[in-house]
């Protein structure tokens, strides 16, 4: 009788994490398209230039350029995109297209509207938590 039971069981949970797994695998097109996304594109982009290097999201990167978390809402998109199309003396011209600037635009977008960039603001929680104002 007990040996029933375990086969029952095991056979229950093989056949739950089998349709669970196809469950994922099938409702896995509503994803891919989110991949191709302007500010997804935008954000492999800012990988690829290794941006990261000098400049600060969240208050986490480079020093020698400024945190551009909050730069959308502070600067607007056409400061920013001014800024990829030329380039300054300190960040050169990396020669974007109008479909990248656009797509680091927007990328500068969805950062923006995720939150602060102020670490120095946040309330550390005795758990290590981390806790906005």
């Amino acid at each position: 009788m007990k040996d029933q039971h375990k086969i029952l069981i095991f056979t229950l949970l093989a056949v739950s994490f089998f349709s669970y797994s196809g469950f994922l695998y099938s409702a896995n097109s509503a994803y891919k398209t989110a991949e191709g996304t302007s500010s997804d594109r935008g954000k492999r982009l800012w990988q690829e230039k290794n941006c990261i290097a000098c400049h600060q999201i969240y208050g986490l990167g480079g020093y020698l350029g400024p945190d551009l978390t909050n730069s959308y809402s502070q600067r607007g998109p056409d400061y920013i995109k001014a800024f990829l199309r030329s380039g300054t003396m300190v960040m050169p011209n990396y020669g974007f297209t109008e479909i990248e600037i656009q797509d680091l635009a927007q990328y500068m977008k969805s950062i923006d509207e995720s939150g602060i960039g102020m670490p120095s603001k946040l309330k550390i929680n005795y758990d290590g938590t981390v806790q906005q104002p």
